[in-house]
């Protein structure tokens, strides 16, 4: 089994808004995106091997809105001190294909997928050289990989792309496809807490124990080191739903549109600095954390 030398960034959408933008900016425009500079945004760049001189090209087509994301992201880019942001604008398979955007994504140092619809990313990326290129650059290149609400969801092999979450625990409400295939073993959800989405990770869990079940809240993040260690990012929460040891389920045996029942998941809560070890289905709690001047600070722990 390869293991990747490339690290994975997964966002759960809504990233912390920050200052500097207006509360009449906010209700005008509410798709804006804003990140709060010290957080998940800035660690993505402190995650590349060239940091600020990094080649960052932002990939919009889960976006409805591509030219409003495409210029937020530039901004909050260079608000950080990046002077390379780019956007690649691919709304077809036919963009996808493009010579120009297939040169640029061998250059780049860090490729950003916003959010939007994870069923587009499936549909437009899947089987295609520009899909193979990020593959083999992430598990050969120090090279990083970010995306947030869809663009995480269609970072694992299996991707929810549909459900509503009041009607999740009903068989046949959840739909599964194939996602963008940068980690297996794995399905994330995101917008988790605020959209209640529990019930829906719990189904997809219990149609397939030996996956984990990755539920993002917003402001929520991983950073996901050589395909194993996950590392909790950002203010949120982020929720593992681990079916290892699953006792039963009724999900094979009622008909389609009745509730499910599960007994034996195991649910684990992780917030910033916590690690979870995917080798071992093992958390690893960090307990002293701090707040200075409104941000998270690691403090060590006491023997």
């Amino acid at each position: 089994m390869i293991v990747p030398k490339g690290k994975l960034i997964i966002i759960g959408g809504a990233v912390d808004m920050g200052t500097n933008v207006s509360a009449e900016e906010h209700i005008l425009k509410p798709n804006y995106i804003k990140f709060f500079e010290r957080g998940i945004l800035k660690r993505i760049i402190l995650e590349s091997a060239k940091q600020q001189g990094s080649q960052v090209e932002v990939i919009t087509t889960a976006s409805q809105i591509p030219e409003i994301v495409g210029h937020e992201y530039i901004k909050s880019f260079t608000a950080l001190g990046v002077t390379h942001v780019n956007v690649l604008d691919i709304r077809s398979r036919e963009d996808a294909a493009n010579p120009e955007y297939l040169e640029r994504v061998r250059n780049a140092d860090v490729v950003m997928f916003s959010g939007g619809d994870q069923l587009r990313l499936s549909s437009i990326f899947g089987g295609t050289e520009f899909l193979q290129i990020l593959k083999k650059r992430y598990c050969h290149e120090h090279f990083v990989i970010a995306g947030t609400s869809a663009g995480a969801a269609a970072a694992s092999t299996n991707m929810i792309y549909r459900g509503e979450s009041n009607e999740a625990l009903v068989k046949g409400e959840v739909q599964i496809t194939a996602g963008l295939g940068f980690i297996d073993h794995m399905i994330i959800d995101t917008h988790f807490v605020q959209r209640g989405r529990i019930g829906r990770l719990f189904y997809a869990v219990a149609s397939n124990p030996g996956i984990l079940g990755i539920g993002l809240g917003e402001d929520a993040g991983l950073l996901i080191t050589e395909g194993s260690m996950m590392e909790a990012i950002g203010s949120g929460l982020t929720i593992v739903v681990d079916g290892k040891g699953m006792v039963g389920t009724n999900i094979y045996e009622v008909e389609m549109g009745a509730p499910v029942s599960i007994e034996g998941l195991k649910v684990h809560v992780m917030s910033i600095f916590d690690r979870y070890d995917l080798a071992q289905h093992r958390m690893i709690m960090k307990k002293r954390t701090k707040v200075e001047e409104g941000v998270y600070v690691q403090v060590p722990d006491r023997d």
